[in-house]
Order: C-alpha cells, then structure tokens, then sequence
C-alpha cells in the first residue's frame, strides 16, 4: 500500500505564494514509471486535473488555467512531489489532492493512489 501525505495549505493573500509537498511511503514501487499529479476540488465542483509530472524524465504537463502560474517538480532521494503555486487568485481556492499512477496522466479516473488533501484558501 503506498500513502501520499500533503502539506503546505493554507490561507494566503491574494497575489502570494504557496508551496504544496506530497511525500509517499509505503510498499515500494517503480517510482520511475509513475505519473504524478495534482487535482484540486472546490465545493460543488468535480474534481479537475491541475498538473502531472511522468518520474521517467521528468516532463511535467498542466492544466490551462494554472499554466505559468504553477509549477509541478519531484525530488527523487524523497519520493517527493511539489507544487509551487504563485500569483494566487481567489479561483485557486479548493482542497489540492496529490495522486499516483503508472497509465495516466490528467484523468482522474486512472488514477490509483490519492492523498488525503490539503485545503487552499485564498483571502482578497
């Protein structure tokens, strides 16, 4: 079983910075193969793809809203993903789920590992 942790919500100023981590642990796994992606999801929203990073290279792909405003990156030694969010507007505000998946990239249906999520909130 592998268990995705995330950190770094909270309530920031519209304008400002937040820095979403998502560290796994658990059994282990080809990280190499995995696809790794952010998803966010406001109240009375479905949940929506935001980015992804493939392990295997690198390439990292995002949604059209967030492009040049988020950044996805991965720290290998710790089975790490981030999530720099900059120029934060108040249409940002939802809770931020960190997922895994060795055939995927921004459905969410495919998938297979989520974390519990971490709230973002922004303030005007």
């Amino acid at each position: 079983q592998v268990q995705l942790v995330e950190s770094g919500g909270g309530l920031v100023q519209a304008g400002g910075s937040l820095r979403l981590s998502c560290a796994a642990s658990g059994r282990t796994f080809n990280s190499y193969a995995m696809t790794w992606g952010w998803f966010r999801q406001a109240p009375g929203k479905e949940r929506e793809f935001v980015a992804a990073i493939l392990w295997s290279g690198g390439s990292t792909y995002y949604a059209d809203p967030v492009k040049g405003r988020f950044t996805i990156s991965g720290d290998n030694a710790k089975n790490t993903v981030y999530l720099q969010m900059n120029s934060l507007k108040s249409d940002v505000a939802a809770v931020y789920y960190c997922a895994a998946t060795e055939y995927g990239l921004s459905c969410v249906a495919r998938y297979d590992y989520w974390g519990q999520g971490t709230q973002v909130a922004v303030s005007s």
